[in-house]
């Protein structure tokens, strides 16, 4: 498949490569089982997290088993987008595939919670490049204009792989003859199959591109982001709060976010372009895909937790629980593409979608041990609405309003902050339910005047053992991790509505009908022109694939 480019260019002039829709919807489908295998496999532990520690041990790693993914996941997101820069989208996507294979397997064959947890952080480097490039490589194929009903259909599958993981992981712990070793394998041949498509239909233009590496930008970018999860996660229990590590790494948190400016500000080809700051529509579209991901990662991630400790679910069912989300998801998702490529407007989409957002936080911090299953479906379906209007228009933006030659570090850098609110909602609500927990536990038993049974203490183990504790120390139980969660729900109102604010402050820009490679950001016009090429270099050439 060799992307069609009717008519010369003029001289001196960018060449737009132009694709059919075939051509779109082939390279969309790898991008799809790409995004929709690894995208699973961050979410497909939550049901079977209980499941995983009762055979491993390791209950007090267990939130690492999560955030491991999640914090390589976020680290490398801008470190794929230069790196494509450099050697080229599709090597970069398929060498992420394989890291994603590659440790899949590994996690698979994992004998203890060490193992595991090195698995999942390589599997994390995986996910960041596929779910960075995926959105990069839709942008240097479709025009922003006609992007917003493909990007509806990524993030359909970003949102029913992110919500279906639990289903699936649940199902996969329930299967006789499977177990949990197949959260893991299950994602494998998807991911081949995607390393087969993408390589026989991707075919981009090969351009010349610098190829200098940041790497002290590399450093302290990854660097801040992994101290700050450090804290987040290890804050409360490996150390207190207030002591003399949490003042220690902060300060080296401090430093490094300082250094990363003088880096970035020094280097000629910086992975994130201290100019990117300077353009509104980034900046508030990075922190509004923050806010998101808190609610998103930290809901998937605990509410499996209430469904099977709280109302008892098996694995299967607390999956099957998030159908109203998936449901709402995609068609609001795949709804919202539609009309923005109709209409040509999406300002107002992750207006509601926020809105609707910080509205299920509140809605789930009032579940309680009898809620009815009719309300919660309720409440997670509100949530799927939400992130399906809000999770793809938030990257349509950004890309729009950015020079083409940043299309990549536009895209990961939204990425990166997609990802880091995830990993740190997943941390932060981890620390305040653990926090919570132990004082609502402590609590209850002192006011009913019960002492918990031997080697109970005040911690919880998997859910099959909570429900078997004798009364009355599994109704304290139950009512502790309820008041616990609806804290950390709580908690998510005040992000979700940080973003809705954020997002009334965007200016909507007329969407480019061009994907040609000019270096200007899009005019304010009605009607796009090509401008004139930076460099000869910035010039594709249809015909040479890379």
């Amino acid at each position: 498949m060799v992307p069609q480019n009717p008519g010369a260019a003029a001289a001196g002039r960018a060449a737009p490569v132009h694709y059919t829709h075939r051509q779109i919807l082939e390279i969309l489908s790898g991008l799809m089982i790409a995004m929709l295998t690894t995208m699973i496999s961050t979410s497909v532990v939550g049901t079977a997290l209980p499941t995983i520690v009762g055979d491993l041990g390791g209950q007090d790693q267990l939130s690492w088993v999560a955030s491991a993914s999640l914090l390589t996941m976020t680290a490398s997101t801008p470190l794929w987008g230069k790196l494509s820069d450099i050697l080229g989208r599709k090597l970069m996507f398929q060498s992420a595939l394989v890291i994603f294979v590659l440790a899949s397997v590994g996690a698979g064959l994992s004998q203890n919670i060490g193992q595991l947890i090195a698995a999942r952080a390589f599997q994390g480097l995986g996910v960041g490049g596929v779910s960075a490039l995926a959105q990069v490589i839709l942008g240097d194929v479709v025009p922003p204009r006609e992007r917003g009903r493909y990007s509806g259909y990524m993030g359909a599958v970003f949102g029913v792989a992110t919500v279906a993981g639990p289903m699936l992981g649940g199902f996969i712990v329930d299967a006789d003859g499977l177990g949990w070793r197949w959260c893991f394998y299950v994602c494998v041949p998807l991911a081949i199959i995607s390393l087969v498509v993408m390589q026989k239909v991707l075919k981009l233009p090969k351009i010349k591109r610098d190829t200098r590496i940041d790497i002290f930008g590399a450093f302290t970018i990854t660097g801040a982001a992994t101290v700050v999860m450090l804290i987040l996660t290890m804050g409360g229990k490996e150390f207190d709060w207030s002591s003399m590590w949490t003042y220690l790494l902060a300060a080296v948190a401090v430093v490094l976010v300082i250094g990363a400016v003088f880096a970035e500000r020094a280097a000629r080809e910086p992975i994130l372009p201290p100019r990117l700051f300077r353009n509104p529509t980034f900046v508030l579209c990075s922190i509004a895909s923050l806010a998101v991901g808190v609610a998103m990662f930290g809901a998937m991630i605990y509410l499996p937790q209430y469904l099977q400790i709280v109302k008892g679910m098996s694995p299967t069912r607390s999956g099957l629980m998030t159908l109203p989300m998936v449901a709402a998801m995609f068609v609001t998702s795949t709804g919202s593409g539609q009309v923005v490529t109709r209409l040509g407007r999406y300002k107002w989409f992750p207006v509601v979608g926020l809105a609707l957002v910080a509205s299920s936080m509140y809605l789930l911090s009032r579940l309680h041990v009898d809620s009815s299953k009719l309300v919660i479906g309720a409440d997670i379906a509100v949530l799927g609405a939400g992130l399906g209007l809000t999770l793809q228009i938030m990257i349509l933006a950004a890309q729009n309003a950015a020079a083409i030659t940043d299309l990549a570090a536009t895209t990961s850098g939204v990425s990166f902050f997609r990802n880091l609110g995830g990993a740190i909602g997943t941390a932060a609500f981890g620390a305040i339910l653990n926090n919570r927990l132990t004082h609502h536990l402590t609590e209850g038993l002192a006011a009913a005047h019960v002492r918990p049974p031997a080697g109970g203490g005040t911690s919880l183990g998997t859910p099959d053992a909570v429900q078997h504790l004798p009364q009355p120390f599994k109704g304290i139980v139950l009512e502790a991790f309820t008041q616990s969660l609806q804290t950390v729900f709580l908690v998510g109102v005040p992000v979700a509505l940080v973003g809705f604010v954020v997002v009334l402050f965007l200016k909507e820009l007329p969407l480019r009908s061009s994907v040609s490679r000019v270096d200007q950001a899009p005019s304010t016009s009605p009607a796009p022109t090509d401008a004139p090429a930076s460099t000869p270099a910035a010039a594709p050439t249809p015909n040479t694939t890379a």
